[in-house]
């Protein structure tokens, strides 16, 4: 066994690769070659929100400063709208999401995942619902989806809305819709490890007129100036003849905006993100296929996905076959992740250790298997087939 493992040799696999390009960088060198290029929020912002709503097939985006702040402007203006209450979220997700429940003062109500895609279980999601829930707040965790008409058509006739983080899954589909054109609000992320990157942003997005109004406000400090609907503008300047209509605050907001910057790097990168999902598809798709599925789960739904990194879970939970599997990764140089989005279960992190039980997070046996028995490793577009295949086999030796 040793010798076989020694053949495979280094592996060289960083967990994320830059994602940043020499013509990225070129076109932005080229703008910074004006005598005096606007860096902070500008045109180059408003073109970037218009291609990407184009891309994704809705109507408005928002683009901000991380995938983190656009959950937090996300449900500060749901909180806005529809008051304080329950939000139904993963245990399996990124700290962000339960953060901006928690931050916005809405109680966080936690739903196990389906173990075919790492979502949250439409079943288990149904059996949360009351009349305090708010919202339902799915992620799309590693790219999978976790979406279906039958959860779509529930939360319908409940009048729930839901909110998309789709920060991992950039170009994911249900019934051929990229994933993020369903829910009430979404978000994504463009951190550089991500299906396409602007180093880092994020981007709100909705078909509702007046959330786009609002968040646009929210992003920038709650100024009323930030609206571009005129008539909803004059609404809220109205009664407000002893203020500078300049500087007139309608809610105690944020600032999360975005640059420039970003926004050039983000516009060049749209152009070849279709190219770029399909070959982290393909990819991925190769992995698993080669997995051993003896040992591993190798039954992942991947209709619709777009896995912007490896998984491979153990099917039987094995502390000893665990540490021997991360052994090998290490001696290969092949950087990993246990627990998969997010680092596991959220439900054992200290930030949630006011509001859990101890051992609450054994009610979530799904997300407990994850936690300890399942991996994650990066998938780029540059990646050979021959060094996916070698992945594979020193895995399969465990």
């Amino acid at each position: 066994m040793k010798d076989r493992i020694e053949d495979i040799g280094s592996l060289s696999w960083p967990l994320m690769q830059n994602n940043v390009s020499r013509n990225d960088l070129d076109c932005l060198i080229e703008f910074l070659k004006q005598d005096d290029p606007i860096l902070t929020q500008s045109s180059n912002v408003i073109a970037f929100e218009e291609e990407w709503s184009k891309w994704l097939g809705i109507k408005h985006s928002v683009y901000v400063n991380s995938g983190s702040s656009a959950n937090l402007i996300s449900l500060a203006v749901l909180k806005e709208l529809n008051g304080l209450g329950e939000i139904i979220v993963p245990p399996l997700t990124w700290v962000s999401d339960i953060a901006s429940v928690l931050q916005n003062g809405f109680t966080p109500v936690f739903a196990d995942i389906n173990p075919k895609n790492l979502c949250m279980d439409e079943k288990e999601i149904m059996k949360k619902i009351s009349t305090k829930t708010k919202a339902v707040f799915l992620t799309y965790a590693q790219g999978f989806n976790g979406l279906t008409d039958n959860l779509l058509t529930h939360l319908a006739e409940k009048n729930i809305p839901l909110i998309e983080d789709v920060c991992e899954s950039h170009g994911a589909t249900h019934n051929g819709k990229k994933l993020g054109s369903y829910g009430l609000i979404s978000n994504f992320s463009f951190y550089y490890a991500h299906h396409m990157t602007t180093i880092e942003g994020g981007m709100v997005c909705t078909n509702n007129e007046n959330i786009y109004q609002k968040l646009r406000m929210f992003r920038s400090h709650g100024m009323v100036r930030e609206i571009s609907d005129e008539s909803l503008k004059a609404e809220f300047l109205k009664n407000t003849n002893q203020l500078n209509p300049e500087f007139i605050f309608a809610f105690p907001a944020y600032n999360v905006r975005n640059t420039e910057i970003g926004a050039i790097i983000g516009r060049n990168q749209l152009k070849r993100i279709n190219e770029n999902i399909e070959k982290r598809i393909l990819n991925n798709k190769l992995f698993l296929e080669n997995l051993d599925p003896a040992i591993f789960r190798t039954d992942l739904n991947l209709k619709g996905s777009s896995n912007y990194a490896f998984n491979f879970i153990l099917k039987e939970p094995n502390f000893i076959k665990r540490d021997l599997i991360e052994a090998k990764l290490k001696k290969a140089s092949v950087e990993f992740r246990r627990g998969s989005a997010g680092g596991g279960n959220q439900l054992r992190q200290p930030y949630l250790s006011h509001l859990i039980k101890n051992k609450e997070w054994e009610k979530y046996p799904q997300v407990e298997h994850i936690h300890h028995f399942g991996w994650y490793v990066g998938n780029y577009p540059s990646l050979e087939q021959e060094k996916i295949l070698k992945l594979c086999k020193l895995l399969n030796q465990s």
